[in-house]
C-alpha cells in the first residue's frame, strides 16, 4: 500500500511536529524487531544510531573511533582485546554502564535463541570482566574482522535489567544507551525517539524528537520531503537524483557505500529446497546469471548512477577478485547450459519486496531472463515479512541487498558459510568453510587476498547468491537541516546535526 500525505496531526504526535527541536526521517522500509540481537534490516540499523551506543564506531574515512569503549589494546598473539569502558555512562533506565554491562550483551549476541550476531562473533571464547570498567574478550586464535563487527549491532550495549525483565519482548521497548531512548513504535508508521539527556555525548545532538517513519514508494517519499512532512529521507531513488540537484527548496548529499544488491537461491532450505529448479543443478544458475545484463540493469533501473558487480564488494574495492569478472550475457550459452542440465522453460518464483526501485529491477530481469528460456513469476512480500519468509525457507529465489561493511567478511560469511546466521539459502560448502576460516585467522591483505580469490571462483561457479550491483547511496533533505555527515556505511548519525 502506499503511504500518502497526510496532515502531520494524524500521527497523533504528543510534541509541536513544527518545531526546530524535532527531526523526521523518511525510510525505505519498515524495520524488523528493535532488538539488536535479533534485528536484520538496514533500516533498523538507522534507527540503532540514535537508540544504541556501540563499543566503537567508524568515521567517514571508515577510521575506528570510540565510542562506549575508550580504549583498546590487542594481546602480542592477536587472541585477545581488552577494553577499557567509558566512565560515567549510563543506560535509557538510568543503570551504569560497567564491563558487566557489557560482559552481559556480548553474551547475550552469542547465546541468545534466534541470534543473528552468533555467527558474526562465534570466535569469541570467553569474556571476563576483569575490573568494574575493564573487559577482556578472548579466541582460541586470531580473528581479523572482530573490531569491524564491533562497529555494527555486535557491538550493542543492551540494559541487562530492561532485558532480563522483557525476556523475548525487549524489542518492544528497547532500552539501551545511545544518545536518544525510546518513546513509542506503531507498526508500518513510525519510531519515535527522544533526547537522553544524561547521554555522555549530549552536547553534541541538537534535536530534541526524532521521528523514523516507513514510507517504502520512492516517489511518495520524496513528495513527503517537498511538502515538509518530513525533513530528509534516505535512499532517494537514482531516477529522481537530477531532479533534486535542480530544486533549490532541496539538499542533495551521496555517498558510495559498502554494499551490494543480489539474489539469494534457495538451494537447500526446506521443501522449496528440494523442489526449486534453480537447486537441480548449478549449470541452471550460472544459466540464469548469463541471461542477465548487469550494465543495462544499471543504466534501465537507475540512469547509469550505480556500479554493477559480481562479488560481495565493489570492483573498486582492494578485496575485490579481479581474475573474476562479472560475465558478459550471453542468452545462447545459457541456453547451451539449460539443454545440458536437461531443462526447458525453467520456472520459478523471484520473492521481492515493495517500492519502485525493486520492482523496476525485478521486471528487468524477468524480460531478461525470458530470452533463455527463463519463466520468471514476481512475487512481492512486504520487507519485514520477506525476511521471514526467507528464513523460514519458503522461496526460489529473492532479491535482497546488504547494506555492507568496512570488513568484507561482513559481507558475506554470514551469506554462504555453512553455519551462516543469514544463510537463507542454506548453502553449503566445506571448502569455502576452510577459507573463510583463512581469512579469518591473519589480517595480512595478501593471505586474506589469495584465500578470498579461491572462494570467488568457487561461488562463481556454484552460483548460490547472484552479485548485481553495487548502490550509490542518495539523501534528500530540506535546507534547514545542517550537519549532516555521509559516511560509507549510509548510517544516518545524529551527532551534529541541527534544523534552523
Amino acid at each position: 500500500m502506499k503511504r500518502v500525505v497526510l496532515p502531520l496531526l494524524a500521527l497523533g504526535l504528543m510534541t509541536n511536529v513544527a518545531s526546530a527541536q524535532h527531526l523526521r526521517i523518511g525510510l525505505a522500509e519498515d524495520p524488523d524487531i528493535l532488538d539488536p540481537t535479533l534485528a536484520r534490516t538496514f533500516v533498523g540499523r538507522i534507527v540503532f544510531m540514535g537508540l544504541c551506543d556501540k563499543l566503537v564506531d567508524i568515521d567517514k574515512n571508515l577510521k575506528l573511533v570510540p565510542q562506549l569503549a575508550t580504549e583498546w589494546s590487542w594481546s602480542e598473539d592477536q587472541k585477545s582485546v581488552t577494553f577499557k569502558i567509558r566512565p560515567n555512562a549510563r543506560f535509557h533506565d538510568g543503570e551504569k554502564i560497567d564491563a558487566e554491562a557489557v560482559r552481559f550483551s556480548l553474551d547475550r549476541h552469542l547465546n541468545m535463541q534466534g541470534s543473528f550476531r552468533k555467527s558474526e562473533i562465534n570466535v569469541i571464547k570467553t569474556i571476563e570482566a576483569v575490573d568494574p570498567m575493564t573487559v577482556k574478550v578472548s579466541m582460541d586464535a586470531p580473528f581479523a574482522p572482530l573490531m569491524a563487527q564491533f562497529t555494527d549491532r555486535a557491538g550493542m550495549i543492551v540494559s541487562p535489567k530492561a532485558a532480563k525483565e522483557a525476556g523475548p519482548n525487549f524489542g518492544a521497548k528497547p532500552v539501551c544507551s545511545g544518545p536518544y531512548k525510546f518513546v513509542e513504535r506503531v507498526q508500518q508508521d513510525r519510531i519515535v525517539l527522544e533526547k537522553f539527556k544524561e547521554h555522555w555525548n549530549a552536547a553534541a545532538h541538537h534535536v530534541e524528537r526524532v521521528t523514523y517513519q516507513p514510507i517504502v514508494d520512492g516517489t511518495v517519499r520524496l513528495a513527503n520531503l517537498r511538502s515538509g512532512q518530513i525533513d530528509m529521507l534516505e535512499r532517494l531513488q537514482a531516477t529522481d537524483v537530477a531532479d533534486v540537484k535542480k530544486d533549490s527548496r532541496l539538499k542533495f548529499v551521496s555517498q558510495t557505500g559498502l554494499g551490494y544488491q543480489g539474489i539469494t537461491i534457495n538451494v537447500a532450505n526446506g521443501e522449496r529446497g528440494k523442489t526449486n529448479v534453480l537447486a537441480k543443478d548449478k549449470r541452471i544458475r550460472q544459466a540464469f546469471e548469463l541471461s542477465l545484463d548487469r550494465d543495462a540493469i544499471n543504466q534501465v533501473v537507475f540512469n547509469g548512477e550505480f556500479l554493477p558487480g559480481n562479488q560481495w564488494v565493489p570492483p573498486n574495492n582492494p578485496w575485490y577478485t579481479k581474475s573474476v569478472p562479472s560475465p558478459k550475457r550471453d542468452v545462447a550459452k545459457a541456453k547451451e547450459l539449460l539443454k545440458a542440465a536437461g531443462v526447458t522453460n525453467p520456472s520459478f518464483t523471484l520473492m521481492i519486496t515493495p517500492g519502485n526501485e525493486p520492482q523496476q529491477v525485478a521486471q528487468v530481469i524477468q524480460s531478461m531472463a525470458k530470452e533463455a528460456g527463463f519463466d520468471i513469476k514476481l512475487q512481492q512480500v512486504e520487507f519485514a515479512t520477506s525476511l521471514k519468509t526467507a528464513q523460514a525457507g519458503d522461496f526460489d529465489a529473492y532479491q535482497i541487498g546488504w547494506s555492507g561493511r568496512v570488513d568484507p567478511d561482513g559481507n558475506f560469511t554470514a551469506f554462504v558459510a555453512c553455519d551462516g546466521g543469514q544463510n537463507d539459502g542454506r548453502y553449503c560448502n566445506k571448502t569455502v568453510d576452510s577459507l573463510l576460516g583463512e581469512t579469518r585467522s591473519t589480517s595480512n591483505f595478501e593471505a586474506r587476498a589469495q584465500a578470498y580469490e579461491k572462494i570467488a571462483k568457487i561461488l562463481g561457479d556454484e552460483m548460490p547468491r547472484v552479485y548485481l550491483y553495487h548502490p550509490v547511496w542518495f539523501w534528500a533533505m530540506s535546507p534547514k537541516v545542517q550537519g549532516f555527515e555521509a559516511v560509507p556505511d549510509a548510517l544516518i548519525r545524529l551527532a551534529g546535526i541541527k534544523l534552523n
